[in-house]
């Protein structure tokens, strides 16, 4: 994935690094993201049923995004590329926020916002300019196009890809995610079994796998001592304080 060939951190990243930049999560509150029901924005479902309310909500999303801008844990993984290692950003997010860091190896597990794909081919992806998605907009197939995000009950199809990159890592930090969500919360199991596991997010004592180490802070105040702490050792080791 990357020319890189230092120590190599696989970094897991969710919904905890993007709402430092702003992006709120549904899972935040009382199940509604944005003040619509999951159900009704984020389901295969909901788009048969009322594609308009849907392309819309992205459309809202999207915006959001752009306006958006990476925070000091974002850079700080994008400085540890920069100075050598080579680091795989696994990310559940779908805004954008890694790469306009720096961070060019990364994977989004449930699609980016950014782009809209083809109801009918998913391989079938086109960037969203300003003027979003609407209805009558169609793939070089004829079909609608949708936005290229992973709804609830939809496979994840870079997921055989993400394990591979889990399994070849030297080190693995998970930041801003209780692993919670299927099939991600199974990424773990991939890592080489020498290979240390860290937890960055405030939540971390109570969320923290077995065998993993808990750093209880937020992104921005716990990845950026972790970066400059290896940065300075040239090699993937463990902080005493961790």
């Amino acid at each position: 994935m990357s020319e890189h060939q230092g120590p190599h951190l696989v970094v897991l990243t969710g919904a905890g690094i993007s709402a430092e930049s702003g992006l709120k999560t549904f899972r935040d509150g009382d199940g509604l993201w944005e003040n619509h029901r999951v159900q009704d924005v984020a389901t295969p479902e909901a788009f048969a049923r009322d594609p308009e309310t849907v392309l819309r909500f992205y459309d809202a999303r999207r915006e959001q995004t752009r306006q958006a801008t990476p925070n000091a844990a974002h850079r700080a993984l994008a400085e540890l590329e920069q100075a050598g290692f080579q680091v795989s950003v696994i990310t559940q997010n779908i805004d954008d926020l890694h790469e306009r860091a720096g961070s060019r190896d990364v994977l989004h597990l449930h699609g980016e916002i950014l782009m809209s794909r083809s109801s009918a081919d998913p391989n079938l992806r086109y960037p969203v300019g300003r003027k979003g998605i609407r209805l009558g907009d169609l793939c070089d197939q004829g079909s609608q196009l949708r936005p290229d995000v992973v709804w609830f009950g939809e496979p994840v199809p870079r997921y055989a890809q993400a394990c591979e990159i889990v399994a070849e890592a030297d080190l693995v930090l998970v930041v801003g995610t209780s692993l919670a969500v299927m099939p991600a919360a199974m990424l773990l199991d991939q890592a080489p079994i020498e290979a240390p596991c860290l937890l960055v997010d405030p939540q971390a004592e109570s969320l923290v796998p077995r065998g993993v180490r808990a750093i209880s802070q937020l992104a921005s105040q716990g990845v950026p001592p972790l970066v400059e702490h290896w940065r300075q050792a040239g090699a993937l080791w463990v902080p005493d304080w961790v």
